[in-house]
């Protein structure tokens, strides 16, 4: 009875996944940066939804896989050869702070507080729209 339900949404999440596969191989460097912040703007939303509904297990998965996208995905990016001397500076200052969002995400999962998952989101929108701006200049 549920089996042709459980097939079709199988194909559903695989035509899904090829979709964005297709997207991430043809998109620049700057739609790939507006992925990760959307991916991670997606996370905090969720974790915000289980923390409010007390359902501290997908919470927690939230908040990881926002860590996961600012540690491995945005932090990850930063040119850590860049040549001159506002860039290296650059490249530190947004090094600070990823790591100052990862320990606000610990600390909003820790503490269960949503403000400072809004902290978090503030942030990293702050940021997104720096990569938005440069996007509309190129």
């Amino acid at each position: 009875m549920y089996a042709p339900y459980a097939s079709s949404n199988a194909g559903a999440k695989a035509y899904g996944r090829l979709g964005l596969e297709t997207s991430v191989m043809n998109a620049s460097q700057q739609q790939l940066m507006l992925m990760l912040f959307d991916g991670a703007k997606t996370a905090i939303s969720m974790a915000r939804h289980h923390m409010a509904q007390g359902e501290i297990a997908a919470k927690g998965n939230a908040i990881s896989k926002v860590i996961n996208i600012v540690d491995n995905g945005l932090k990850a990016a930063l040119d850590a050869d860049a040549n001159d001397p506002a860039g290296c500076e650059l490249v530190a200052n947004l090094s600070a702070l990823y790591d100052y969002i990862g320990q606000r995400l610990l600390q909003a999962n820790l503490r269960n507080d949503p403000a400072l998952l809004d902290e978090a989101d503030r942030l990293l929108e702050s940021i997104a729209s720096a990569w938005r701006e440069v996007g509309r200049h190129q």
